[in-house]
């Protein structure tokens, strides 16, 4: 049988937690092999719309597959193929990183447990440090150590809820290094973060907004769906000149980035003249550059509402 076309593809999930409507007719489709960003504000959605797609839960409504699985009836079957990373440290603190692993392999009722820990341990650089106690970890350790526990069952899909958050950055580096070797050999990863750098070494994102999937795609189709022309300014400005390059006509974003302010909006001459007015005369100083991705998640979320809110 010819494997399926995506490993996840499904359409129109929902999820209600009480009366709060957390996810909204989610349609999606990740290809194979793929690193796929999910990106948003706190408590938009995103954990919960990864454990729908991987039938991790239950949807209220809507349909898909996953791994070729149906991801309402057969979930179990999904779970067995699936490692999970949690944002959270959630192995045991007073066990070895050794311990840990026999542990984990032994949940997952794995034959040859001892030689599946050495390879674990082997391919994430834990070896030299098979006896440590967990607890006694630095946090980019830890992060090896749950990232080797959920590869231990050799898993076609890696879940990772912000996996480096609390981490250094060459931690991060190494960490994502690691995710694009286990992409290339064909592991899927699903990865929620903050960290726009991150979302840049994703092959496709999804942003989503209190619930609701507002744009997918490569950065750089995201970058160019807004439609958004910027501005850098910089100088010595005075208190306060980010609120007034805000009251500027065609001025829609307007952020800080270091010691200078971008300025963005999608009619390219009603803003470029409003700012060339604004700075003429002063030691401000402005030149025209390429929209961020960031700059595109501000925008974006430009006229969503939280859904907790009173």
């Amino acid at each position: 049988m010819a494997a399926p076309p995506f490993t996840i593809d499904v359409t129109g999930l929902n999820k209600h937690f009480g009366d709060k409507h957390v996810v909204k007719d989610l349609t999606l489709q990740v290809r194979a092999g793929e690193i796929f960003g999910f990106l948003g504000p706190n408590g938009s959605g995103k954990t919960t719309s990864i454990r729908l797609i991987c039938g991790l839960l239950t949807p209220d409504s809507g349909q898909g597959t996953c791994l070729g699985l149906d991801v309402r009836s057969e979930s179990a079957a999904i779970k067995r193929q699936v490692g999970y990373m949690t944002q959270r440290f959630s192995l045991w603190e007073d066990l070895t990183i050794a311990e840990n692993l026999d542990f984990v392999a032994r949940m997952f009722g794995m034959a040859n447990r001892r030689a599946a820990v050495d390879q674990a341990l082997a391919d994430l650089g834990l070896t030299s440090r098979r006896d440590q106690v967990a607890g006694t970890l630095s946090g980019g350790w830890k992060q090896r150590l749950a990232l080797a526990s959920c590869l231990l069952h050799r898993p076609r899909l890696l879940l990772l809820d912000e996996p480096t958050a609390g981490v250094d950055p060459k931690a991060r580096r190494d960490f994502w290094e690691e995710i694009h070797r286990l992409s290339a050999a064909g592991i899927t990863v699903l990865v929620s973060t903050h960290y726009m750098d991150e979302a840049e070494r994703c092959h496709r994102l999804a942003y989503i907004a209190y619930g609701r999937l507002l744009a997918a795609g490569t950065a750089d189709d995201i970058v160019a769906s807004q439609r958004l022309h910027t501005w850098e300014i910089g100088g010595d400005g005075q208190p306060g000149l980010a609120e007034e390059l805000r009251r500027l006509p065609g001025a829609d974003l307007v952020a800080s980035f270091g010691t200078t302010l971008h300025v963005s909006g999608r009619d390219r001459g009603l803003l470029e003249a409003g700012l060339r007015a604004y700075v003429h005369g002063t030691a401000l100083r402005m030149r025209s550059v390429p929209p961020s991705l960031e700059d595109a998640f501000i925008h974006l979320m430009q006229g969503t509402r939280d859904q907790f809110e009173a």
